[in-house]
């Protein structure tokens, strides 16, 4: 069964929207250099005391610091923690020393072959990539939310290359994540823009997007 992660959740209704629907994970984005869905750390943390316990919270964080992904993670009281940007291994290290419970999911941002070798390094320690459309090395970061495909055959290949699970994201909708699915082969997927109107999760737009991922 493919794990559909909602990404960009804005308030406790658009979380049981997302739930209802049968999402099995939901993202919350934290302060970002640029990009949607960004909402205050005070609105994470509510929203994720009315989630069930067993549903993967994913706090986004473009922090690089361990002390500051610490604190975010204190606060808003997630279980899950997606690095948007890169870090160095130590961060990883420490987080883990901090609460081994914690889940963490290190975002690749898929710009050429170069990044199969990054991934591959990446996941010795993390337990999760995510695979996405953004790019760290402009003058103003895209970390994500950029409703972008990129190469899927690259994706393919670190899918096929590493141990740990990989969400597939990136300008995914209805109507391309079948394909998205059956090239990669991913353990998820995860989207933002791909089922909203105006900004606002559209249940239209995710009960069709469910409803392709099943392959109905």
């Amino acid at each position: 069964m493919i794990q559909v992660k909602i990404c960009c959740i804005k308030d406790i209704k658009e979380a049981q929207l997302a739930l209802y629907n049968g999402a099995s994970a939901l993202g919350f984005v934290s302060e970002m250099p640029s990009g949607p869905g960004v909402i205050e750390e005070s609105m994470i943390r509510s929203i994720i005391s009315e989630v069930p316990e067993h549903i993967s919270s994913f706090l986004l964080s473009s922090k690089t610091n361990s002390r500051e992904l610490i604190k975010q993670l204190e606060y808003t009281r997630a279980n899950t923690l997606q690095i948007v940007d890169y870090v160095k291994e130590n961060v990883y290290e420490t987080l883990r020393k901090y609460n081994p419970s914690i889940k963490i999911v290190q975002v690749i941002h898929v710009l050429s072959e170069s990044d199969i070798k990054k991934a591959l390094k990446v996941s010795n320690y993390v337990d999760m990539l995510l695979l996405d459309s953004g790019n760290p090395n402009t003058k103003v970061k895209t970390l994500g939310g950029t409703g972008l495909t990129h190469n899927w055959e690259i994706s393919k290949r670190i899918v096929d290359e590493v141990k740990i699970p990989v969400f597939l994201a990136g300008g995914l909708n209805a109507a391309n994540v079948k394909d998205a699915i059956e090239m990669v082969n991913p353990y998820g997927v995860d989207l933002c823009s791909g089922i909203r109107t105006n900004g606002y999760l559209d249940e239209n737009k995710l009960k069709a997007f469910m409803t392709a991922v099943k392959g109905d």
